[in-house]
């Protein structure tokens, strides 16, 4: 699952592979959006955790899962 999160005065954004689901994540930022939680943690296909302040989240854009495409044929 592709996740693309914005943050408040950054001008890149944070773009992670995870293998959580939508509902996961979704869940993750409401709680760190309605003040349960002060970060908003999530964990990449690699194992890393990605912390945020949920305070400086700009936008969370949660994708489809990517497939990637090999060779040399038309796309």
């Amino acid at each position: 699952m592709e996740v693309k999160i914005g943050v408040l005065h950054t001008p890149r954004e944070i773009v992670l592979e995870s293998d959580q689901s939508a509902e996961e994540v979704e869940g993750a930022v409401s709680a760190a959006l309605s003040g349960k939680s002060q970060l908003l943690s999530l964990t990449d296909d690699k194992g890393r955790k990605i912390l945020v302040p949920a305070d400086r989240l700009a936008y969370v854009e949660i994708g489809e899962p990517a497939v990637r495409k090999v060779g040399f044929g038309p796309l």
